[in-house]
């Protein structure tokens, strides 16, 4: 299985809109290097562009990607397929670690999104970095 990144985000700080970038400099202890925040298990964020369109269809409405917060925007991939397992993107090794699980602010955003992305992983996948690199547009992800 193969796919590929369409676009890529961050969050600068605390509070503040998603952000578009051509490139993202990973780290297994920082995370993505320029977002806010990191987690040790979720330090990185992907979501597949058809979920997020069926979720938009579902609720009659066309919302930019990055407003569910995720760090990339992926195609050809079934994110819920990849669970416990890594996936080389770009010259970095990420291991998939679960679902992304919507919270209540996806409903401040558009009133039914947190509903809409609950079924099927529509609401993506985490992973946790294990090697350094930088990702960019355009990256081919292969699955290990």
């Amino acid at each position: 299985m193969q796919g590929s990144v369409l676009a890529l985000a961050y969050r600068p700080q605390k509070g503040a809109k998603m952000e578009l970038s051509d490139s993202l400099e990973l780290s297994p202890k920082s995370g993505v290097c320029e977002d806010y925040s990191t987690h040790r298990k979720r330090q990185i964020s992907f979501l597949d562009i058809t979920a997020w369109d069926e979720a938009c269809r579902e609720l009659g409405t066309k919302l930019p990607w990055y407003f569910r917060r995720a760090n990339v925007l992926v195609n050809g991939l079934h994110l819920q397929e990849l669970k416990g397992k890594t996936v080389q993107v770009g010259d970095t090794i990420i291991e998939i670690r679960g679902e992304v699980t919507p919270c209540h602010v996806m409903d401040s955003i558009h009133p039914g999104l947190k509903n809409a992305l609950i079924d099927e992983w529509r609401g993506g996948a985490y992973g946790k970095i294990l090697s350094s690199g930088v990702i960019h547009i355009g990256d081919k992800i292969i699955v290990d």
